[in-house]
């Protein structure tokens, strides 16, 4: 194995030595002490992923190790609304937990399918990154200012129709690839490219965005921002993982999380469909609003409801019903005549 990092500090809270965080070069087997985390491949994700072991290994004093899945939507080109939405990114990792191959698995929370999984479940969701979307452009244009026709690049139908609904003169285009493969093509053959802005901030990317958009204006993905951390059931009562998942966890970005989820997962929308949604916790109100857009930008829908909630309350409760509360006016409202809802697809 390879280090990943050494940086961490002699001593963590609570006199806890922390355990190192290393990079397996291959498969690996597990052992008392160890904790395995599966991720993807690219830059992005080995970023997330090592954030979140270096946290576990601080609150716990485990040995972590970063475990490297390969998965279909890593080695295909084709569009991601043709390889069944960002799930692609999940499956292949989920498939190494149940097979224990890892024992936890990290991923973008927007990128998981909204239906449960026989055998594992949401162990955790850290703080929330920054959830809206960045325009990285050519010499620094907002999207207010980029040339009339400008040629503009995103792998996500909702930010295309979000695009062509604030700007209908733009050439929107398909796009695939990592984030540095993305952002190469800026004065390439693009003049911008939407992405999230906390994966650019991540990986040290941030000065690359030339404007981030509003929440209000353009709401990002369900779950955008957002890490999940996937364990299997069986293992939530050891001890380590109990340990591990409660150091990672934060309440509030949970309940927004399972917010937007529910939504999603009430529309029977994929991933990719042209949905935006943004919860937010006040005090002691959860806020969710969510917008469906049709493709190509020309109409869009809004609806919004709040619920009391605190960090006390059964995980998902509150925030489920608020999701569906939210969902189901948009049906009413004839969301389906926008957008591929509900198997239309």
């Amino acid at each position: 194995m390879t280090a990943v990092s050494a940086d961490s500090p002699a001593t963590s809270s609570g006199n806890v030595a922390p355990g190192s965080v290393t990079r397996a070069e291959g498969s690996l087997a597990p052992r008392p002490g160890l904790l395995r985390i599966g991720t993807r491949g690219s830059a992005l994700a080995v970023t997330q992923t090592t954030t979140v072991a270096e946290a576990i290994a601080k609150a716990t004093g485990a040995d972590v190790a970063l475990v490297i899945i390969t998965t279909h939507g890593d080695v295909s080109r084709a569009p991601l609304a043709q390889l069944g939405g960002t799930g692609v990114f999940v499956s292949a990792l989920r498939e190494a937990l149940v097979a224990g191959e890892c024992d936890l698995a990290v991923h973008s929370l927007k990128d998981l399918p909204t239906g449960p999984c026989e055998g594992i479940s949401l162990g955790a969701v850290p703080v929330r990154a920054d959830p809206r979307d960045a325009l990285c452009a050519r010499d620094g244009f907002t999207l207010a200012t980029l040339p009339a026709g400008a040629k503009v690049g995103t792998g996500s139908p909702r930010r295309a129709a979000q695009l062509l609904a604030r700007r209908p003169d733009l050439d929107v285009s398909d796009i695939r690839g990592n984030v540095d493969t993305r952002l190469g093509r800026i004065q390439a053959d693009l003049d911008a490219v939407v992405l999230a802005a906390a994966g650019l901030d991540r990986i040290g990317r941030g000065v690359a965005i030339s404007e981030r958009f509003p929440l209000d204006v353009a709401p990002p993905a369900p779950g955008q921002g957002a890490l999940a951390i996937e364990a299997r059931e069986a293992d939530l009562g050891e001890p380590l993982m109990r340990r591990a998942l409660h150091a990672l966890n934060d309440p509030i970005a949970r309940a927004e999380a399972i917010a937007e989820r529910a939504l999603l997962g009430t529309l029977e929308a994929g991933c990719a469909a042209p949905i935006g949604a943004t919860a937010a916790v006040d005090g002691g109100t959860l806020t969710l609003s969510a917008t469906v857009y049709r493709l190509d930008g020309s109409e869009q829908l809004t609806a919004q409801a709040t619920t009391e909630w605190d960090a006390s309350m059964p995980d998902g409760g509150a925030p489920t019903e608020l999701g569906r509360k939210v969902a189901a006016e948009l049906l009413a409202r004839g969301a389906e005549e926008l957008a591929p809802l509900r198997g239309s697809r």
